[in-house]
């Protein structure tokens, strides 16, 4: 009898571990697709306004799973600008592109332009855009 009881609780613990190392997280492995054009915008010297748009060529996408500090993967836009990130799992993500701006005068700096997306089913597309200042 006592073994029946140990080897019960030993099957629903294992069940319970388990089903929870089942559990998806943002990332690999889905149906879903983030996908977008990142466009670049010029302005005029005094930033007030846009004095041309174009697709961001070959410049890197970055894409951050659910809450983590690190990206889980990256692509690299094609001559029109488009990037898709495929086969993703349900869950939150982080778009993220790096405008390259002028700090002052002389010196340039890289700032983030940030998109975040929820995929709350296992075939969706994401249809986003990125835009940027002068590159």
């Amino acid at each position: 009898m006592m073994i029946q009881k140990l080897f019960l609780i030993a099957l629903t613990t294992s069940t319970l571990f388990l089903a929870n190392a089942c559990q998806t997280t943002p990332g690999q492995g889905g149906n879903a697709q983030i996908k977008g054009i990142y466009w670049v915008r010029n302005y005029d010297p005094l930033y007030t306004y846009v004095v041309g748009r174009y697709p961001a060529v070959n410049k890197t996408v970055y894409l951050f799973f659910g809450d983590d500090v690190s990206p889980g993967m990256s692509v690299n836009t094609n001559a029109n600008g488009e990037f898709a990130f495929t086969y993703m799992r349900k869950g939150k993500y982080k778009v993220v592109a790096y405008s390259q701006q002028l700090a002052n005068s002389n010196h340039p700096s890289q700032v983030p332009v940030e998109t975040y997306v929820f995929i709350e089913n296992k075939k969706d597309i994401k249809d986003i855009g990125l835009d940027t200042l002068n590159q």
